[in-house]
């Protein structure tokens, strides 16, 4: 008696699951940087002062922009406070070096960079906290961040989601 209750409903909860399950997508293309390229794109940066320079970037499904950036920034160049006046969350994934970053906070003697920044001399409050390589720190768009102590040259990556589609296509 079981069996004819059970078996009528498999067939009936496996056709509405596979009824709601949508084809399958347009295979997409995958971007590849390898690390060989990472690491030439890195030692081909100025080493004078902070670059901050765009890897590759490029269109994402969901109508949004994905950039890859390689940044240098030379001993005793911490540098003012950002606060990115945008929707693009940043995360770093740092390579070599070591150094304090601080978020959150108030600003200290702020100033208008740009239109879609701000800048400060430094942060009252907010979070300190030792980075080394390996580590991954998400930072929101709107929020300040500022590398307060080195112990000398660092080297990250910065991942940039871009909602607003702002980066420009690499």
């Amino acid at each position: 008696m079981k069996i004819r209750i059970i078996a009528p409903l498999f067939v009936l909860m496996t056709s509405f699951v596979f009824a709601q399950t949508p084809p399958p997508a347009t295979p997409q293309i995958a971007t590849d940087i390898s690390g060989e390229q990472v690491r030439a794109f890195i030692d081909a940066l100025p080493r004078d002062r902070v670059s901050d320079n765009p890897i590759r970037v490029v269109e994402t499904t969901g109508d949004m922009r994905l950039g890859v950036y390689g940044v240098y920034r030379p001993a005793g160049v911490a540098g003012d406070v950002n606060v990115h006046l945008v929707n693009t969350t940043e995360i770093y994934y740092m390579l070599k070096g070591a150094a304090t970053l601080v978020t959150g906070g108030t600003l200290v003697e702020p100033y208008e960079g740009n239109p879609s920044w701000l800048r400060a001399k430094s942060i009252e409050g907010g979070v300190s906290r030792r980075v080394v390589p390996g580590d991954v720190i998400i930072i929101p768009g709107h929020t300040a961040h500022w590398w307060s102590e080195m112990d000398g040259e660092i080297e990250y990556l910065i991942f940039r989601p871009d909602p607003d589609n702002r980066l420009e296509l690499q």
